[in-house]
This record gives C-alpha cells, structure tokens and sequence, in this order.
C-alpha cells in the first residue's frame, strides 16, 4: 500500500498546510514579503512536481492502489484548498473566483465517489488536465504576486467550470448508452 506514488502524494497533503502558514504569514510578515513569497511558491511547486510524479509512476510501473486513488485526488484538494483560500486571505485571489472553484472542486469530486460507487470510473479528460495546468500557472504567479495572476485566475475559473460541466455531460450520455 505504501509505495512511491502513495508517499508523493502524502507529502503533498503535508506540504498544503506549511504552504498554507507561509501564505498567512504576508498578513504580518517577520520576514521580508518577497521571501514568503518565494518560499509559498518553491513549496507550492514542490508539491506540484509529486502530483505530476505519483500519477507518472503509478501508471507506468504498474504501482495503481486504491489507496492511491482515495488519497491523490485528496491531496490535489487540499493543495488547491490551502492555496487559493490563503491566497484570498491575504488579498491576491478574487473571492468569487476562489468560491467557483473550490465548488466545482468538491462538487465533481463527490461526483466522482457517487459514480465509484456504482462502479464507474471516470478517467480526467483533456480539459481537466489543462484546467489543472492553469490552475497551479494562476496560483504561482499570485504567490509571486505577479502581473496577470488575477487574469489566470478567472482563465482556470472559466476551464474548471467548463470542465466540470464535461464531467456531467459524460456521465449523461454514459446513462443514455446504457437505455
């Protein structure tokens, strides 16, 4: 049960709350902003790297768990969940954005446990890759409080929202085929 993949992806649920800290820390710094904001980013981006890699290993060295496949998407939440609501308590992220998001997020995650349960397996289309893509690319450059953060952001909200409705759409016409 413990193997590679399974381990990236515990040490990225233990890098989402030190991501977290590091974000709130910019409320009243102790040291200065621009290192939290390299440190939020260099965390954030380590913790991407073990996402890419658990799912890399897992499908090429034939090392897929229940385990895994209970704890990856876990851990791809909390990541999400630390990042944006630090980022929007400390001002970088639009509450709106982060709202659509994270309900699209935890909506077509339950859906996808609703569907597990009935045996059905929904594989992540192209557009939810891309969606992550943007996701992390918005969530970096707000960390590093760039310009056009806010701009990837609402991109990633528009593709996450998008894909959300394929999930659904899919999953309606996988009804409609079994009629």
């Amino acid at each position: 049960m413990l193997n590679i993949p399974n381990i990236l992806a515990f040490a990225r649920i233990f890098l989402a709350p030190l991501m977290f800290y590091i974000l709130l820390e910019i409320k009243n710094p102790t040291i200065h902003i621009s290192w939290l904001n390299y440190f939020a980013t260099l965390v954030f981006v380590i913790a991407s790297i073990t996402d890419f890699f658990d799912g890399y290993i897992a499908r090429n060295w034939k090392q897929t768990t229940k385990l895994g496949e209970i704890i990856d998407p876990l851990a791809d939440k909390m990541l999400t969940l630390a990042a944006f609501m630090g980022l929007m308590m400390i001002g970088r992220a639009n509450p709106w954005a982060v709202y659509l998001i994270l309900v699209r997020e935890f909506f077509i995650t339950g859906f996808r446990v609703f569907l597990a349960s009935d045996g059905v397996k929904v594989a992540a289309s192209m557009t939810g890759k891309v969606k992550t893509v943007f996701q992390m690319i918005a969530i970096g450059f707000l960390c590093m409080n760039w310009y056009g953060g806010s701009i990837l952001l609402w991109i990633a909200v528009g593709l996450t929202l998008y894909s959300g409705f394929e999930y659904i759409n899919g999953y309606c016409k996988h009804l409609n085929q079994k009629k």
